[in-house]
């Protein structure tokens, strides 16, 4: 038999004081009167109830589908829809955007249909923007374009973009975090600026599926995360799988982190450090199926600087479908590299390359483990190379532990054995 707890005075009182706590902000909140049984366009109701918020600083929208465009968020402001319920729908253009206004969360709300050359919405010069749970789907270009601002996109879900899923140029740090992007044409989630500086943005936890590459290219496009010339961006404990070209990709960019990434089936090579890159780190992601694991390249045009540690890289393919001038490595570097503490496991080709051609500098391979791969360290041995260094690995290849590599050829099956003729070449 269950007990009836008697109510004290001082319980009573406490609770009462909670409720009145809650009270006022829901009664602060503005209901948006619109029509949920009509297919007018309802962007003249929706603006005139944003307007009628303005005091309290809340709007709330009721469930529906509501064929709006061209609105704008003012500033100061909270709006919330009812969770999967509440979808704001394009009609050819821009459905909404957030322009040199601060200070505006939006929450529970969908955004969906076909807004022509347009984001479904838009970010411009504002700070201090929220997004939380909020819906895009199938609009044909970018799902969420930012531009200029300093926002943070949590929990939201995009799926069906043309284009990619989330566009931010010259953001003014940007946090990206727990959201699931899908199906998206040409890109999950690009992090560029119009010209190299810092960005500081990061990106954590989000998961990235089945990205295409729709506007062809040869790795502009296909990407689940592609970073151009933003400096300080952080890319960290994502799942990334299924994408035309490749799971996180750095364009020239500066003091950028990519760490503890799952990257599964990527079609070309899984995580790029590419051009004029300084100072990537590189470390515990795991890489299950691509045509290259891990690629660090393009000494020839200032591509430096970098460290390659407790990676895990396997299931390498003998070619790639997109690219076929990609080919089967698990981790590669150029220069100024350290490639330590790896493993690295069924690999066609070398499972760990040093340079290509005469593009080798400074580039230290220790304390990797390498399995059922044909080479397991490959050299590059053309003229004009660079010093590597090489210790305490531990090899089981099927054809050559360490081979000399002239380009994609071996010239000397078993570096090891004769690495006193190449002075380039230190083995410890």
């Amino acid at each position: 038999m269950n007990k009836a707890v008697p109510l004290h005075r001082r319980s009573v009182l406490a609770g009462l004081f909670g409720l009145a706590l809650t009270l006022p902000g829901m009664a602060l909140a503005q209901v948006a009167s619109l029509d949920a049984s009509s297919d007018a366009d309802q962007s003249a109701a929706l603006r005139e109830a944003l307007a009628a918020a303005g005091a309290s600083g809340r709007l709330a929208l009721p469930p529906g589908r509501f064929r709006v465009s061209g609105l704008r968020f003012p500033a100061n402001m909270l709006v919330e829809g009812v969770p999967g319920a509440t979808w704001l729908i394009g009609t050819g253009a821009e459905i909404a955007a957030i322009e040199g206004q601060s200070n505006v969360t939006l929450r529970d709300i969908g955004f969906a249909g076909n807004s022509g050359a347009d984001a479904l919405l838009r970010i411009a010069s504002g700070e201090n923007i929220s997004l939380e749970r909020c819906l895009f789907r199938d609009n044909p270009g970018i799902g969420l374009d930012i531009h200029g601002a300093a926002a943070s996109i949590r929990d939201c879900d995009f799926a069906g973009h043309g284009d990619a899923a989330i566009h931010a140029l010259d953001s003014l740090g940007l946090l990206v975090a727990g959201n699931r992007i899908n199906a998206c044409g040409n890109a999950g989630i690009r992090i560029w600026r119009s010209e190299a500086g810092v960005d500081g943005s990061i990106l954590v936890n989000n998961r990235i599926s089945g990205i295409d590459w729709r506007a062809g290219g040869n790795g502009q496009n296909g990407n689940g995360i592609n970073v151009y010339l933003a400096d300080e961006v952080i890319v960290a404990d994502n799942h990334i799988s299924d994408c035309a070209f490749t799971a996180v990709r750095l364009n020239t960019t500066r003091n950028s982190q990519v760490t503890g990434n799952q990257c599964r089936t990527s079609g070309e090579v899984a995580i790029f450090s590419e051009f004029g890159f300084s100072g990537s780190v590189i470390a515990q992601n795991i890489v299950d199926g691509a045509a290259t694991g891990i690629s660090i390249t393009n000494m020839d045009v200032g591509g430096a600087l970098a460290v390659c540690s407790g990676n895990i890289v396997r299931n390498i393919s003998p070619r790639s479908t997109v690219n076929p001038d990609t080919i089967p490595l698990g981790i590669f570097a150029e220069a100024d590299t350290a490639i330590t503490g790896n493993v690295v496991e069924n690999v066609p080709g070398v499972a760990i390359g040093a340079g290509w051609g005469p593009y080798l500098r400074n580039v230290l391979i220790s304390d990797n483990v390498v399995i059922g791969s044909d080479i397991g360290i490959g050299v590059s041995l053309a003229e004009g190379v660079g010093a590597v260094t090489i210790g305490s690995n531990r090899i089981e290849a099927r054809q050559h532990a360490i081979a000399g590599m002239l380009w994609t050829d071996v010239a000397e099956p078993e570096l090891a054995d004769v690495a006193d003729r190449y002075p380039h070449v230190t083995m410890n």
